[in-house]
């Protein structure tokens, strides 16, 4: 079975940092690009953090406006993991965060991917 796993999700308070880890199973995943988007009740699903194969064992990083310079994307050397580093955290941040896998362009959408983990809470408040 294919499938993402996320954990790490939690209640933190403005200023805090937290980390969110996805796993990926059932298939290899080293050649997908791998994301994290995040939704909030009523919203679309919002790009995070994406990260691209680039052939080999190289990776690339983009990130949505929100979150640049606070976020941090990471990928396992197997390629079939991600983490998502936050600092800095504000209560806007606050959403359901969701880890994707897929083979389209444009990486942004989440229309390009294919596989999704179940989603993980994160909630910023004091």
């Amino acid at each position: 079975q294919v499938q993402l796993v996320e954990s790490g999700g939690g209640l933190v308070q403005p200023g805090d940092s937290l980390r969110l880890s996805c796993v990926g199973s059932g298939q290899t995943f080293s050649t997908y690009v791998m994301a994290w988007f995040r939704q909030v009740p009523g919203k679309e699903r919002e790009f995070v953090a994406a990260s691209t194969w680039g052939g080999r064992k190289t990776y690339y990083r983009y990130y949505g406006d929100s979150v640049t310079g606070r976020f941090t994307i990471s990928r396992a050397n197997t390629g079939n993991a991600i983490d998502l580093r936050m600092d800095s955290l504000k209560p806007e941040d606050t959403a359901v965060y969701y880890c994707a896998a897929g083979l389209r362009r444009p990486f942004e959408i989440d229309r390009s991917y294919d596989i999704w983990g179940q989603g993980t809470q994160v909630t910023v408040s004091s």
